[in-house]
């Protein structure tokens, strides 16, 4: 009975626990709901617990708006993040499976130079990288904001990890014995294996480039080509008699929205893994 009663009160504890923090979690994103549905007059009054009518105002305010391209800028990031995140994880992938696979003389330092980059922060190489791209053409174009995305050593170190863990090299050498080339190897028996970590790292890298804003702000200039963090950034920093706290809320919300529907999308992915690393446990 005792026994009992203690797994039933821990019980009870962990779920208060898990209550709060969800409350903890969830509360930001219904104020930023319940702001996004007031008027800038409404929102300069103070603080307000409940949903307002103005939420469909707001919308079309901010899409109506000839000097702020929402919907082009949504655009705009779902194909930078997309883009960044399926090259990411794929050639971080790739470069993984090369390392793991293989065993060459510069094995060690090659990985060693990868990890070396990964402690390199983007601000020390940005005056350089500006002046690359402004050479190569590629000034206020989103290119420049999805090329790079191909070398990402804090990827390329999660899946190396991961297929230390999940990818047995016996499985590699008999489809080498059975004819299958490397690519082939990669793309239909490595990859599959690979995706709860792929998805993982997809999420992470969708939801790093479309919060971006230090590298588009350097890069882009035409309006019709900015990202959604520097049209939030271009919205705030608007003169004070045209500023509107309302439209704010609503274009973070609509921006937040794609990010909420990668992770719903691949969750699967994340709860297969979850459960396969248990079973193999």
């Amino acid at each position: 009975m005792n026994s009992k009663g203690s797994n039933h009160v821990r019980s009870i504890l962990a779920h208060l626990v898990l209550i709060l923090l969800s409350f903890m979690c969830l509360f930001f994103f219904y104020i930023l709901f319940v702001n996004a549905t007031h008027s800038h007059a409404d929102l300069q009054k103070g603080f307000w617990a409940l949903p307002g009518k103005d939420l469909l105002k707001n919308l079309s305010g901010v899409a109506n708006d000839g000097t702020f391209p929402m919907f082009q800028g949504i655009i705009n990031s779902l194909i930078v993040s997309g883009s960044c995140a399926a090259i990411c994880t794929y050639f971080s992938a790739l470069t993984a499976y090369g390392l793991y696979a293989y065993d060459f003389k510069i094995r060690k330092v090659a990985f060693t130079f990868i990890m070396a980059i990964l402690v390199m922060p983007t601000q020390v190489t940005a005056m350089g990288f500006l002046r690359l791209i402004t050479k190569m053409g590629m000034y206020d174009s989103l290119l420049p904001l999805i090329i790079p995305s191909i070398a990402s050593p804090a990827v390329f170190y999660f899946m190396y990890s991961y297929m230390q863990s999940s990818l047995p090299l016996s499985l590699v050498e008999a489809a080498r014995i059975d004819g299958s080339g490397e690519f082939k190897t990669f793309n239909r028996i490595v990859l599959p294996i690979m995706k709860p970590a792929i998805a993982v790292q997809a999420i992470f890298t969708f939801v790093g480039s479309w919060n971006n804003y230090f590298v588009p702000a350097l890069v882009i200039q035409s309006k019709n080509k900015m990202t959604v963090p520097i049209l939030i950034a271009t919205l705030r920093g608007a003169d004070y008699m045209s500023f509107d706290m309302g439209k704010i809320y609503t274009m973070i919300l609509v921006a937040i929205v794609p990010i909420i529907l990668v992770y719903l999308l691949l969750s699967k992915y994340i709860i297969a893994g979850v459960t396969l690393g248990g079973v193999k446990g």
